[in-house]
């Protein structure tokens, strides 16, 4: 249900873990590798992680939504390495006998996930510069990163 994986991301993998027959909603975030940022334009992104602190964090996130959405299902896959423009990076998927539920628990995961998954993305941009990114320099950039 929680995964960090070097292969291209299989968007109904992750509907289908958390499919089952009392959902009556499953909402998907699908987040994909844009080509400008703030105006940059983007040859690639990498993404690296303290591994097993990554899952361990996942697994916090997944049951702090299923605790405050009771009857919620959620999984989540995040892609390590090197990514290229439109790839998908991310994808969380969350059911539950109502829309609402499924919405705000996906909404609320991806929060959470920026506040506190060990997930660092590497931008190389067209221009030949670099921006290592992280939760923390995110917040103190966030026009981007900090001018390099």
């Amino acid at each position: 249900m929680y995964e960090l994986t070097k292969e291209p991301i299989q968007v109904q993998a992750a509907i289908d873990q958390v499919l089952d027959r009392n959902c009556g909603a499953i909402t998907t975030f699908i987040g994909t590798v844009r080509e400008l940022t703030h105006g940059k334009k983007t040859i690639r992104l990498e993404y690296h992680a303290y591994e097993s602190m990554a899952i361990k964090m996942l697994h916090k996130i997944g049951k702090e939504v299923e605790e405050r959405w009771p009857g919620t299902t959620i999984a989540i896959t995040h892609r390590l390495g090197v990514l290229d423009i439109s790839d998908i990076a991310i994808v969380i998927a969350v059911s539950s006998p109502h829309r609402k539920a499924a919405y705000e628990g996906n909404e609320y995961a991806i929060e959470r996930i920026k506040e506190l998954v060990p997930i660092w993305k590497k931008e190389h941009w067209e221009d030949g510069t670099e921006w290592v990114g992280d939760q923390l320099e995110q917040q103190a950039y966030p026009k981007g990163g900090p001018t390099l």
